[in-house]
C-alpha cells in the first residue's frame, strides 16, 4: 500500500469524511422531504437549523457535543426571534447586528466549543437577513429552525449510539498517522544531502500537528466514561494503544544526536542510508497500523521484516568497528540502533494491543488518573466580566467583530444590489478571526476559492445539462465541502461555491448573475474583514510569543529538574513524570504554532524571525535531550549511574542558565530559582559514564545557546 493509498484510506475512514456525509444528509433531507410536500421554503428553514447546529458539532466527548448542540439550539431560536422582531425597522436591525456580533463573539472566553456555539447563533442571525419573516411569521420560523436543530442533534446521537467507539478509533488513527509522519521526517536527518535547518523547520511544524492530534485523542478517550472506565475489551485496547503511542512519541523525540557530526563521521560509510531506510519502514508500518485502527479492521502486517532489518543494521554497524576510515568509535550508531530497536518494540506493542483482547483488570483509580491529563474549563459567569477589558484578547476581538459587522451591514444596506447582500455580512463573520495571520489566510483562500468554485459550478451547469446528474454532482460537492471544513478551508470554499451555484440554478436563478454577485460580495466582505483585522485592535503574534517562550522555558526547566532529581537518586512517580512530559510537548507545540502564525503576518510586524526560529529549534533540542537522558535512567532503574562532580556542575549550570533566560523573558515570573544538588563525594568516572558526562555537557551548551538567543530577543524588542 503506497503513501497516496494510505492517505485516501485515512480520508474515507476518518472523522471528517463521516461528519461530512452526516452533515450533508442532515441538511439535504429536510429540504427534499418538505419539497415533496409542497413546502420547499419551510424545508429550507429546517435545513438552516440543521446547518447552524452542525457548526458546533466538532469532535470531542459525546457529553460535550450534546451540551454544545443544546446551547446552540437555544441561541439559534432566541436570535431568530430577536432578528425577526428587529427586521421591522432598519435601525433596530443594525442595533441587533451590532449587539449580537459582540455578545456572541464574547462566548470565546469559555473555550473553542463555546465560541462555536456563538458562531452558530451569529450565522443564523445573518441567514435571517436573506428572507426576514413578517412579524406574524417569526414564531413559526423559529419553530422550524428548532425542528431542524432537533433533527440534526437526534441524528448525531443516533450515530453515536450505533457506533460508540468510532470517534475514538478515528481520533486515535489520526494521532498515529501524524506520529508516523513525524517519524518519517526524522529519517531526513540521516541524509547528508538535506539541509538541517529545513529538516528542523518541517519537524517542528509536524510537532504542532502531533500535539493537536494527541490532545484531541486524549480529550476524547479520557473524557468518555465508557472508554476511560475500561469496562470493555475495546475500551481497554484504545486506552492502552494511546498510552503506548505517547510513550512512542517520547522515544522518537528522545532520539536526538549532533547530526552535523553524525553526517560528517558516518556519511561516507553509507550506513546512514540504511538507518534512514529502517526509519522510513518503521514509519510506514506505523502508518498502516493507524489506517487499520481507524477502519477498525485486523492488520496482519504487510511491510518488510523489521526484526531482520534491525539484525542486518547491527551487523553493518559492527563491521564499521574495524573500518580505519571511521574516526572514533561507533558508539553513537549503537545508540541509534538501541533506540530503533525500542521503537520497533513499541510499534509491535501497538499492533498487539489493537489486535488482541486484553483481559487485564483495570485499576479502580484508573479513571481518576486519566482525568489529570485533560484540561478542565468550567462555565463561570465571572469569566465574562473579567474579560470586559482592553487587555483581554477576546474583548478586543469582539469589539473588532462588532465594528466590522456594522460596517458590512451598512454597506449592504447602502448598495442594496440584490437579494443576496447578506453575503457581505456573512463573509465578514466567517473571515474575521482573533489573529491577523489566520484572517489574512482565510481571506486569501476565500477569494481564490470563490473564483475557482464559480468557474467549477459554471462548468458543471454548462457541460452537464441533465438535471439528475447535476443533483448527484451537487450532493458530491456538499460532501466534499463539509468534509474539508476543519482541515482545508480552500477546498471547502471551492466546492461550497460550486454547490450554491447549482442549487440556485435549480431555483430558477441566472447562475451568471449569481456568480458575479457572489464574487463582488466576497471581495467587499474580505476587504472589510482584512481591514478590521489589521487596523482595529490588532493582535500580532510577535506580541504573544514572549508568553509562549516563557511557558516553554518554564516547562523545560521543570523537566530538567526532574532529571537532576533522578540523577541524585530521588524517584519520580510515573504519572507525575507523564504530566511534566505532556506540559513540555504542549508548550513546545504552542510555541512552534505561534511562530508559524507570525511568519504569515506582515514582515514589519515580525520580531527577529531568524532568532525566534533558532529559539524554537533549541527548545526542541533541549527537551529531546532531557527525554533521552531520562529514558536512559528509567531503563537503568532502580540502579542509578554514578553522578560525578563534573556532571553535577554541568547540570547545575544548565539549570541556572535556563532560569536566567526565563527571568529575562518574564521578569515577573514566580518560578523559583533552581535547586542546587546536595553535595556528595565525587564518584569516579567509569568508561561508560563518559557518555553521561558528554550528554550533560551538551545540555549545558544548549542551555547556554538558549540564553544567548534569549538575550538577543529581549535586547532587540
Amino acid at each position: 500500500m503506497n503513501t497516496q493509498t494510505r492517505r485516501l484510506q485515512y480520508f474515507f475512514f476518518g472523522q471528517n469524511f463521516s461528519d461530512g456525509v452526516r452533515t450533508t444528509l442532515a441538511i439535504l433531507l429536510p429540504a427534499l422531504v418538505f419539497a415533496q410536500l409542497g413546502q420547499f421554503e419551510a424545508g429550507i428553514t429546517v435545513s438552516t437549523g440543521a446547518l447552524c447546529l452542525s457548526v458546533t458539532d466538532t469532535p470531542g466527548p459525546v457529553a460535550h457535543r450534546r451540551n454544545g448542540m443544546l446551547a446552540a439550539l437555544a441561541l439559534v431560536v432566541a436570535t431568530a426571534l430577536l432578528m425577526g422582531v428587529a427586521a421591522t425597522n432598519v435601525w433596530l436591525l443594525g442595533l441587533a447586528v451590532g449587539g449580537l456580533s459582540f455578545g456572541l463573539t464574547m462566548l470565546l472566553v469559555w473555550g473553542a466549543r463555546a465560541g462555536a456555539v456563538g458562531t452558530a447563533a451569529l450565522l443564523n442571525s445573518v441567514l435571517v437577513l436573506a428572507h426576514p419573516p413578517a412579524l406574524g411569521e417569526v414564531l413559526p420560523h423559529a419553530g422550524l429552525l428548532l425542528l431542524g436543530g432537533l433533527w440534526y442533534a437526534g441524528l448525531a446521537v443516533l450515530v453515536h449510539r450505533v457506533r460508540p467507539y468510532r470517534p475514538a478509533q478515528q481520533a486515535l488513527g489520526e494521532c498515529i498517522h501524524a506520529l508516523a509522519r513525524f517519524l518519517d521526517l526524522k529519517a531526513r536527518f540521516y541524509n547528508p544531502q538535506t539541509a538541517l535547518d529545513d529538516d528542523y523547520r518541517q519537524l517542528v511544524a509536524q510537532q504542532v500537528v502531533v500535539n493537536e492530534k494527541q490532545e484531541a485523542a486524549r480529550d476524547l478517550l479520557f473524557r468518555t466514561r465508557q472508554i476511560v472506565s475500561e469496562t470493555t475489551s475495546t475500551g481497554r485496547r484504545l486506552v492502552l494503544t494511546f498510552v503506548e503511542t505517547v510513550d512512542l512519541y517520547e522515544r522518537i523525540t528522545a532520539g536526538y544526536y549532533d547530526y552535523n557530526v553524525v553526517r560528517a563521521t558516518y556519511g561516507p560509510s553509507g550506513v546512514l542510508a540504511d538507518v534512514a531506510a529502517l526509519i522510513r519502514h518503521l514509519a510506514a508500518e506505523l502508518d498502516h497500523l493507524g489506517v487499520a485502527i481507524q477502519a477498525n479492521r485486523h492488520y496482519a502486517g504487510i511491510g518488510p521484516d523489521l526484526t531482520a532489518e534491525l539484525a542486518r543494521l547491527q551487523v553493518r554497524i559492527s563491521a564499521l568497528d574495524a573500518d580505519p576510515a571511521i574516526e572514533g568509535s561507533t558508539l553513537v550508531l549503537k545508540k541509534i540502533l538501541v533506540n530503533l530497536r525500542d521503537i520497533t518494540r513499541r510499534v509491535g506493542n501497538i499492533r498487539r494491543y489493537f489486535d488482541e483482547s486484553l483481559a487485564a483488570t483495570p485499576a479502580p483509580e484508573r479513571a481518576t488518573e486519566h482525568g489529570q491529563f485533560v484540561s478542565h474549563q468550567e462555565i463561570e459567569l465571572q469569566a465574562l466580566s473579567q474579560n470586559l477589558t482592553r487587555k483581554s484578547g477576546v474583548f478586543r476581538h469582539s469589539l473588532r467583530m462588532m465594528v466590522a459587522c456594522l460596517v458590512a451591514f451598512g454597506v449592504a444596506q447602502w448598495l442594496a444590489r440584490g437579494e443576496h447582500d447578506y453575503w457581505i455580512l456573512m463573509t465578514v463573520t466567517i473571515m474575521l478571526k482573533p489573529g491577523f495571520s489566520l484572517t489574512r489566510q482565510r481571506n486569501t483562500e476565500r477569494i481564490l476559492g470563490t473564483l475557482a468554485g464559480g468557474a467549477l459550478g459554471a462548468a458543471v451547469l454548462w457541460l452537464v445539462p441533465w438535471t439528475d446528474a447535476q443533483f448527484a454532482i451537487l450532493v458530491a460537492f456538499m460532501v466534499v465541502a463539509y468534509s474539508f471544513q476543519r482541515t482545508k478551508y480552500l477546498v471547502t470554499v471551492v466546492f461550497l461555491t460550486a454547490f450554491l451555484l447549482i442549487l440556485f440554478s435549480f431555483l430558477g436563478l441566472n447562475y451568471v448573475g449569481v456568480v458575479e454577485e457572489r464574487i463582488a460580495d466576497t471581495l467587499i466582505g474580505c476587504a472589510i474583514a482584512f481591514s478590521a483585522g489589521y487596523f482595529l485592535f490588532p493582535n500580532w503574534e510577535s506580541e504573544q510569543l514572549t508568553d509562549h517562550m516563557a511557558a516553554a522555558l518554564r516547562a523545560n526547566l521543570t523537566y530538567l529538574r526532574q532529571l537532576a532529581n533522578r540523577l541524585a537518586g530521588r524517584p519520580l512517580p510515573p504519572n507525575e513524570y507523564r504530566l511534566l512530559r505532556k506540559e513540555v510537548y504542549v508548550t513546545g507545540a504552542n510555541l512552534a504554532a505561534a511562530f508559524q502564525r507570525m511568519l504569515n503576518e506582515p514582515k514589519s510586524k515580525q520580531h527577529l524571525p531568524s532568532k525566534t526560529h533558532e529559539f524554537v529549534v533549541l527548545n526542541h533540542i533541549l527537551s529531546s535531550n532531557i527525554a533521552a537522558l531520562t529514558a536512559t535512567l528509567r531503563e537503568a532503574a532502580p540502579a542509578v549511574p554514578p553522578f560525578p562532580a563534573e556532571g553535577r556542575r554541568a547540570l547545575t549550570s544548565a539549570l541556572a542558565t535556563l532560569h536566567k533566560s526565563l527571568t529575562r523573558i518574564a521578569p515577573t515570573d514566580p518560578a523559583p530559582a533552581p535547586e542546587l544538588l546536595p553535595a556528595e563525594a565525587a564518584a569516579p568516572v567509569a568508561p561508560d559514564d563518559k557518555s553521561l558526562l558528554e550528554q550533560l555537557a551538551f545540555l549545558q551548551k544548549v542551555s547556554g545557546d538558549i540564553g544567548k538567543v534569549t538575550e538577543a530577543l529581549v535586547i532587540e524588542k
